[in-house]
């Protein structure tokens, strides 16, 4: 199995085989609204914009599996992506991407990339890692939180899984080398 294999429903309803983005760079995201890092969505839509023409697409799945904070239905989760953000790029269906009813592209893209840790540099990360720790949830390659990127290559390869706190703009060389 590889990232092609797999379905998705748009946030719209619409069924999509992953497969239509064959051949493109892919930025997969799990997102929140209500969430600290929430803010991201910004950075998402500007990597998109500069790099879509170029072969890069985002694919962002709304996620409330972390602290509830994507309580919306998809409706409001697409007006509030679109009236606070400008987002343009593909948002799917709420998904959940940990325990027995994860989407199963979840299940395959952490076993691709595992979880390594947050980077002790920084303090989103210590804050992070101490959260988790005190909840025994550190341990294991579960997505940890909200906005969890997974970078894709045009073979559908996944190259690198960055956490919460790695800023999408901060993926622009990894990103530039795979276009």
């Amino acid at each position: 199995m590889g990232v092609y294999d797999y379905n998705a429903r748009t946030i719209r309803g619409e069924e999509v085989g992953l497969d239509h983005y064959e051949g493109k760079v892919l930025l997969v995201v799990n997102t929140a609204s209500k969430c600290g890092f929430t803010p991201q969505y910004t950075d998402l839509q500007s990597v998109y914009e500069t790099y879509k023409d170029r072969g890069l697409v985002v694919l962002g799945f709304p996620c409330n599996q972390f602290g509830a904070q994507e309580p919306g239905s998809n409706d409001e989760i697409h007006t509030f992506c679109q009236i606070n953000y400008g987002v343009t790029f593909p948002l799917f269906d709420k998904v959940d991407v940990n325990g027995a009813e994860r989407h199963p592209l979840f299940a395959y893209l952490t076993e691709q990339a595992p979880f390594t840790g947050f980077d002790p540099e920084s303090s989103r990360g210590q804050r992070l890692t101490a959260m988790l720790e005190r909840e025994g949830k550190l341990a294991g390659n579960d997505i940890k939180w909200n906005f969890t990127k997974f970078l894709i290559d045009r073979q559908g390869n996944v190259v690198g899984r960055f956490e919460s706190p790695v800023e999408p703009a901060d993926l622009a060389p990894e990103i530039e080398k795979l276009l």
